[in-house]
């Protein structure tokens, strides 16, 4: 080999390793850019993954009334948390692992999106049943409104036809008499009370025969005829009375007499007497009279 040959034969290898050096410099620069870059991306795609991961607690911090998808919330989640931590371990330069996470996170998103629509689903057929309810318990409310309000007005009508069908005295007058049944206006001749009466038409009443029941007070507030024997009915008990008188009514004005006779033994006293009138168990009427000395 001449020298004129091995100069060019070292020239050629020098432009060689030249360009191998230089060669070599341009991929490490590429490989630290594409290090670069791939840092970046991971980066970024933890950050998508973490945003992910707060989406998916807030999804557990809502009142979801449906187990199932509760459950399938709960397993995403896990999911997310796992890919995650994966991806945190995984290296940078390792291009394939992170696409592969890359795609792993799209997949997740769109399975997020489906619960996100069940999830809107059920909230707002929450909202309407919700809203059902509230009308149903207020239509239930005005049905006992109204109840309430049939039930006063049918308790009104039925005391309204109730006092309709009582009797009721309008007048009574008294005279008294003596032993021989003669008018006298002295206290101490006096033996018998004579009540004239009138029951006022009434053609709502059952006519038929009925027990005029009357109650006398004398000034002292005993009951004249007071007897544990003579006892009528009165509301949720019996109470005594002073005479008692059978009348037929027919349902047009009723002019009656009743008397009441006192006891040989039984005193008269001067001042203001009271007699009640009773009957069908009703008080029919209340009237005041005077005996002087």
């Amino acid at each position: 080999m001449n020298k004129k040959t091995f100069v060019i034969i070292v020239a050629v290898l020098a432009v060689v390793i030249a360009g191998l050096v230089i060669w070599n410099i341009s991929q490490r620069h590429e490989m630290n850019e594409m290090v670069e870059q791939m840092t970046i991306e991971k980066e970024e795609l933890e950050e998508e993954y973490e945003d992910l991961a707060i989406q998916f607690d807030g999804f557990q911090q809502m009142d979801i009334r449906n187990d199932s998808l509760q459950d399938l919330l709960s397993r995403e989640q896990q999911r997310v948390q796992d890919l995650l931590e994966e991806l945190r371990q995984t290296k940078a330069s390792n291009a394939r692992r992170i696409a592969e996470l890359k795609k792993e996170l799209a997949t997740v998103r769109a399975v997020m999106k489906d619960y996100v629509r069940q999830i809107d689903s059920l909230n707002a057929t929450n909202a309407r049943l919700t809203e059902e309810n509230l009308l149903v318990k207020e239509e239930n409310k005005q049905v006992k409104e109204q109840n309430s309000q049939l039930s006063t007005l049918n308790s009104q009508l039925s005391e309204t036809v109730t006092r309709a069908s009582m009797l009721e005295i309008t007048s009574c007058t008294l005279t008294t008499l003596n032993k021989n049944d003669h008018k006298t206006r002295m206290a101490g001749h006096i033996r018998k009370l004579q009540f004239d009466f009138v029951i006022a038409k009434n053609i709502t009443c059952t006519p038929g025969l009925k027990e005029l029941y009357a109650r006398i007070n004398a000034p002292d507030g005993k009951l004249l005829g007071e007897n544990e024997t003579k006892l009528f009915a009165f509301e949720s008990g019996e109470i005594p009375y002073s005479l008692v008188q059978e009348i037929e009514y027919a349902g047009e004005a009723y002019n009656g007499t009743c008397y009441y006779p006192f006891a040989a033994d039984e005193a008269v006293q001067s001042g203001f007497y009271t007699i009640d009138f009773f009957c069908d168990g009703n008080l029919i009427g209340s009237f005041p009279f005077q005996i002087k000395k």
